[in-house]
């Protein structure tokens, strides 16, 4: 593996635990258009380099929310387990399986490699604020913080 990965793994790393409740991030979150993410459901760093899909079965819904953007979360129904192939960082092709939880978290940094958000995959189309609890519209939320404004 290069040292510019290794360096990106280790910053991603830093960044995942610099605050609590933080469970993935994904390099393009970051500014960085590499195809890297890491994530911690409470069992340990999971280090995805150059991840791929190859296998999903089953079905769950659960609350997501993300980094891009803060303090709203929505319903979305993503593979209750997932059998993905990765890089590790001896840049070996290894092959991880995941459910529940950790499968969710696993789909949600994935997708942030190939350009797609949680709102993409939204039940009703609405947010929720978590501080108020009332809902916002997908396209309230983008139209307000293209303008500047909090959306939340």
């Amino acid at each position: 593996m290069t040292p510019t990965v290794l360096k990106l793994l280790n910053d991603l790393k830093e960044t995942l635990y610099a605050d609590s409740g933080r469970a993935g991030l994904a390099a393009p979150q970051i500014g960085i258009a590499k195809r890297v993410a890491v994530l911690d459901m409470g069992e340990g760093l999971i280090e995805l380099i150059n991840p791929e899909i190859v296998e999903k079965s089953g079905e769950i819904a659960s609350i997501e929310g993300c980094l891009s953007l803060p303090k709203l979360y929505g319903e979305v129904k993503r593979a209750e387990k997932v059998r993905v192939k990765t890089l590790n960082r001896e840049g070996q092709e290894v092959f991880l399986e995941a459910e529940g939880r950790t499968a969710v978290c696993m789909q949600h940094e994935i997708d942030h490699l190939d350009g797609i958000l949680y709102i993409d995959y939204l039940k009703d189309g609405e947010l929720f604020n978590e501080d108020t609890g009332e809902a916002v519209s997908v396209w309230e939320a983008v139209r307000m913080s293209r303008s500047g404004q909090a959306a939340f």
